[in-house]
């Protein structure tokens, strides 16, 4: 398999927040769509990833984001990243990166072959998995913009 092109790894790898690089991408207009909202069974791989025995349920939510304890339940249009990255005390896992099985994505954006990226954030016995899947209009809209400037702290 081909190494994708260098800023799609920059954008799969990059460590800052996901949320501040599409708000700057986006020109502030950044916003998020719910998607789902609930407790559902963890696929395989989730339950693998969170150190949870197969079958477990789990909160679940997807989001759209896009331009223009913890009380998941009560984020609503609030990224969920943006939160994570502002509470000093979580700490995130190491980023796995693939291409993302179109199974898995809304009926909608059902594309095989789009890069996807997950990490793992814990606080204490709290553990997050967070999966993001790079939707082709994001690599338009940077395509149309050009680089967007890395934060670093």
């Amino acid at each position: 398999m081909a190494l994708p092109e260098p800023v799609t790894l920059d954008w799969l790898f990059n460590q800052d927040s996901l949320t501040r690089r599409l708000t700057r991408l986006s020109a502030n207009g950044f916003s998020v769509t719910p998607l789902f909202e609930g407790w559902q069974a963890l696929r395989m791989d989730e339950c693998a990833a969170l150190d949870l025995p197969d079958h477990s349920c789990g909160w679940v939510r997807e989001v759209y984001l896009q331009d223009g304890g913890l009380n998941m339940d009560e984020l609503g249009s609030r990224s969920l990243g943006e939160l994570l990255f502002c509470d000093a005390a979580f700490e995130r896992g190491a980023l796995e990166v693939c291409h993302y099985p179109g199974a898995w994505l809304p009926a909608d954006d059902a594309v095989e072959g789009l890069w996807g990226r997950r990490s793992c954030f814990s606080r204490g016995a709290l553990s997050l998995l967070v999966a993001e899947v790079f939707l082709p209009n994001l690599w338009h809209a940077i395509e149309v913009a050009g680089p967007v400037v890395t934060e670093r702290h």
